[in-house]
């Protein structure tokens, strides 16, 4: 590509600025940090398996040429598979199983901005129940995308029988994905061969008659809501698709056609950057991969993306935020080129959306194509040295990992002997010790918590629809477990609510706040936080001129718990007498000590201090601690 234009714009706008090299900026960072160790304060070790700089330069893309210099809409497809603009579909689920119920909604959704919609098709039992399902709904500018059909090629036909010459306009996809369904259920549906060859089936029989639609899709979500990495959620999507695309040219599909029938899912989460790489990295992969198979058009190796947000990372305390956490994956998916995007409500692990919570869901992604215009430049994030180095980085490390499920016999194998399902458990385990000592942030849930917030009244128990269960098959082998980052401790404060409605009132927490004034205010902070994520009542208090006042006090409170906030120096004089006042008043009260001198632990403990709380704090772990001592069970 010919940078001549782009050489001699900088020169005019910098020329006169002399240039900084990049041992000139290393120097002065080395300065600016005064001995302290570089690495370990400026490289971000990430959890996909590489390191991210603290700033990039035009230097470092020099080792991403092969990336080529292909533009939007030309193979690879790393820059989108449009030529120009960055349009996609806005997707919102119809959750229920009732057909005609699914048809109003779906009706009142479209007319309110969605033109593409994810079905349950579990009652979809006969051309009727199709007919009232998609009654009014223009099939050939709305997306149909079922989930849940009882029978995919019974599911083709009816649509097919359905539409009839409209068939071949109209486009969507069918959630037909067997590996995903072994990874959660721990078994085939019915049997290995019958459930892979369901999928040979739909592509063979269907594939022309339904030439807009994707047959079959690779769920790489549900590694993502299951706690993976990134690069896992990639390579492991990758990995089935290629599995996919294996069995059916070995059943004599063209390359291709099999490449055209698949649309792959992936979630969205917070790591904003990052998410847009993927996106790129997942199709300069998947191109290479479907490449490989020797296609007729090098058209069929472009990756179809659905983005949905992540559920991992919601809350169903302060869910409000949720809004802001969709608003930004949104943003991800539509500036890393997806091309249908649903966010999904923000009240959704509590209760069933309503009116409102899927409006906002869907206004989200107007306002970033009617307002924010996102939906009219193509790969935006293109010549970006950082997003271009994430994108590098991921790809490299996802193709690794794919070649490793490879090396293994392919991901049914892989699926099969546990591979994934330990990898992915493993990769959440390391996200839950994150989470539980608030190395990772959860806001409103692990940090900040809205004190005065009840959910137990707002949760909703999910409601069983007549004739939509599918018997599960009995598990086989390993399963991977969807769970959300906030579970362990919303468990924890919905246990302190049912406390409360048992008891008539909470654990209470009194804040013993004396001496040096700044850190006792500094650690009272520090202390209503910690405890608010249990749902604790905390009592603070402007402070104490004596111990001897405080200790009153707090036993005039009636306190399940009395934090000691002070400075380090003052808690060897501080801490052993209002222990020792407060366990003879009361042997079953808890002293904690916000803080950790060190060199006065043991000193303390055998005054009668309980615990110690602070920033190393395993907080997940204390607070189940005094949730077991305080009575409140789990």
């Amino acid at each position: 590509m010919d940078n001549t234009k782009n050489t001699n714009q900088a020169d005019r706008l910098f020329g006169e600025f002399p240039p900084v090299t990049t041992a000139e900026w290393e120097a002065r960072i080395q300065e600016d940090l005064k001995g302290a160790d570089y690495e370990k304060k400026l490289i971000w070790k990430t959890a996909e398996g590489f390191a991210v700089k603290p700033y990039y330069r035009s230097g470092d893309m020099e080792g991403l040429a092969s990336f080529g210099d292909a533009l939007p809409g030309q193979f690879p497809y790393l820059r989108g598979n449009k030529a120009d603009g960055n349009k996609w579909r806005i997707c919102q689920d119809i959750e229920t199983a009732n057909p005609a119920n699914a048809n109003a909604l779906a009706r009142e959704v479209i007319a309110k901005g969605a033109d593409a919609l994810s079905l349950n098709a579990a009652n979809i039992d006969n051309t009727a129940s199709l007919k009232t399902l998609l009654e009014g709904i223009d099939t050939g500018k709305i997306s149909l995308n079922f989930n849940s059909a009882k029978s995919y090629p019974a599911l083709a036909g009816m649509l097919v029988q359905h539409l009839g010459e409209a068939a071949g306009n109209t486009c969507g996809s069918f959630d037909c994905d067997p590996l995903s369904y072994v990874l959660l259920k721990g078994n085939y549906h019915t049997s290995r061969e019958k459930d892979l060859g369901e999928v040979t089936e739909l592509v063979k029989n269907y594939g022309d008659k339904l030439p807009p639609f994707r047959l079959i899709t690779i769920n790489g979500h549900y590694f993502h809501n299951s706690g993976a990495t990134l690069t896992q959620e990639l390579a492991f999507a990758l990995a089935s698709g290629n599995e996919y695309m294996a069995l059916l040219t070995s059943a004599g599909i063209p390359a291709g056609k099999a490449a055209e029938s698949m649309i792959f899912v992936f979630a969205t989460g917070g790591n904003y950057f990052m998410e847009i790489a993927k996106l790129r990295a997942a199709r300069l992969l998947w191109a290479r991969i479907v490449e490989q198979y020797q296609p007729a058009s090098p058209e069929s190796a472009k990756m179809r993306i659905h983005s949905v947000t992540a559920n991992w990372n919601k809350t169903i305390y302060d869910p409000y935020v949720n809004m802001l956490r969709t608003t930004t994956e949104a943003m991800s998916a539509a500036l890393g080129g997806a091309d249908m995007i649903t966010v999904l409500p923000f009240d959704l692990n509590y209760k069933e959306p309503d009116g409102f919570s899927m409006r906002m869901a869907r206004n989200q992604q107007i306002i970033l194509k009617e307002e924010s215009s996102l939906d009219k430049v193509v790969d935006p994030a293109a010549g970006s040295y950082y997003v271009e180095n994430l994108t590098a980085s991921l790809a490299d490390a996802a193709w690794k990992l794919f070649l490793e499920v490879e090396e293994k016999g392919g991901m049914t194998e892989a699926v099969q002997s546990g591979f994934i399902q330990n990898s992915v458990a493993a990769s959440a385990a390391q996200k839950n010790a994150e989470i539980a000592a608030r190395r990772t942030v959860m806001l409103g849930t692990n940090q900040y918590p809205n004190m005065t917030e009840n959910m137990l009244d707002k949760i909703q128990a999910d409601e069983e629809e007549e004739d939509a269960e599918i018997t599960d098959p009995v598990p086989v082998y390993k399963t991977m477990e969807p769970y959300r980052g906030a579970d362990a401790f919303e468990d924890l404060r919905l246990a302190t609510e049912i406390y409360e409605s048992e008891e008539g009132h909470r654990p209470q927490v009194f804040l013993l706040a004396t001496g040096n004034l700044a850190m006792r205010k500094a650690r009272a902070g520090f202390s209503t936080n910690f405890f608010g994520c249990a749902g604790y009542k905390v009592t603070d208090n402007a402070g104490f001129n004596t111990v001897d006042e405080g200790v009153k006090a707090a036993l005039e409170a009636k306190a399940d718990i009395v934090v000691l906030c002070s400075s380090d120096e003052e808690y060897a004089d501080i801490a052993p007498t209002a222990a020792r006042a407060l366990k003879a008043a009361r042997p079953e009260i808890q002293v904690v000590v916000a803080g950790f001198p060190k060199e006065l632990v043991e000193q303390l403990k055998a005054a009668g201090v309980d615990e110690f709380i602070h920033v190393r704090t395993n907080v997940l772990e204390t607070l189940y601690a005094f949730q077991q001592k305080l009575g409140v069970m789990l």
